[in-house]
């Protein structure tokens, strides 16, 4: 009875030790826990179980338990590999060792909008975030203020950790875009007698004009020309952004008179901060603008998305007519 006894614990010691190096994963695949701040024990059990098989969770808890885990949990991003074992799992998450998330800025419109999308990819809540980024004081660490915060996000792919505080990803943009503006992009911006802030709010206004990348460098051309001979840009997106309503597809007389710094019919120059995220290549349109005559453009009427540009009022005006016919056959209100 003893040696049944023995072997049958001899037995169970040799399965447990080989669970330890068993892929922990019930279904082969790779895949993802999230441990946050405030995980306890139950917590951690409970998010490891859905992907884990039962007796490598069984391993996981004697682990957890003889090491004192559940006292030093560690919020992260854990992958469980394909074939992983679960000595190795509890490994990486007893020293940290959690797995980057590959953060994409979007071209987003909105600060709110901004923190929406982010926070979906980080432990960092929304309302974390969007309070950083209209707090002055932490914009002015930056050079910034709550209308310019925009020109900190360069839209780009980063590789960031899950549970990067919101003062880290600040810091770690902020060290992005000042790697972005290299002595090329800066001496360009000075050859055009613009700051890195308005290159930056141009070339929002310029993304919103044209989705097409080959007619930027014209479009930035245009509004440069009239920033230099003292005429309001009169740019149908900035108003668009100072009534928030990004849907308007035809700009009514109306609609200009909303007395907003954005409003680019009333105010001469840059409103006072870009109306979005601007791509890569609008801020490089800027920065490399087509040198030209032009002082308007109008949208082609064979609504292509390109514009037809004019260096006279007279030739714009019949660019106007043939847009506004072309909008009217087509019932656009």
């Amino acid at each position: 009875m003893v040696t049944l006894a023995v072997i049958a614990i001899a037995a169970i010691a040799v399965h447990r030790v080989a669970t330890l190096f068993m892929p922990m994963a019930d279904n082969g695949e790779k895949a993802y826990v999230y441990i946050d701040n405030d995980d306890d024990r139950d917590s951690v059990v409970a998010k490891l179980a859905p992907v884990a098989k039962a007796s490598s969770m069984l391993t996981f808890r004697i682990l957890a338990g003889m090491t004192g885990y559940y006292d030093n949990i560690r919020p992260g991003r854990y992958a469980i590999n394909s074939g992983e074992g679960t000595l190795s799992v509890f490994r990486k998450m007893r020293n940290g060792s959690q797995e980057p998330v590959m953060l994409t800025i979007p071209s987003v419109r909105t600060t709110e909008r901004l923190a929406h999308e982010l926070s979906k990819h980080l432990m960092m809540s929304k309302g974390e975030l969007l309070d950083a980024l209209q707090d002055e004081e932490v914009c002015r660490k930056y050079g910034l203020d709550t209308l310019t915060v925009h020109c900190l996000f360069i839209p780009e792919t980063y590789e960031v950790y899950w549970n990067i505080s919101v003062d880290k990803l600040l810091d770690r943009m902020d060290s992005e875009q000042k790697r972005f503006w290299n002595d090329e992009r800066t001496a360009k911006a000075e050859m055009a007698g613009m700051t890195k802030q308005e290159v930056v709010t141009l070339a929002s206004i310029v993304d919103e004009e044209t989705a097409n990348n080959g007619e930027k460098p014209q479009v930035a051309g245009m509004y440069i020309n009239r920033l230099k001979a003292g005429m309001p840009l009169q740019a149908d997106p900035t108003v668009k952004y100072a009534w928030r309503r990004f849907d308007i597809k035809r700009i009514y007389h109306k609609l200009l008179a909303i007395d907003s710094p954005y409003n680019t019919y009333r105010y001469e120059g840059l409103p006072p901060g870009p109306i979005r995220i601007p791509s890569v290549a609008g801020i490089d349109a800027v920065l490399n603008h087509a040198k030209s005559n032009y002082l308007y453009m109008c949208a082609k009427e064979d609504f292509s998305g390109t514009h037809n540009f004019a260096a006279t009022y007279s030739e714009h005006l019949k660019n106007a007519a043939r847009y506004t016919a072309a909008l009217n056959a087509r019932g656009i209100k």
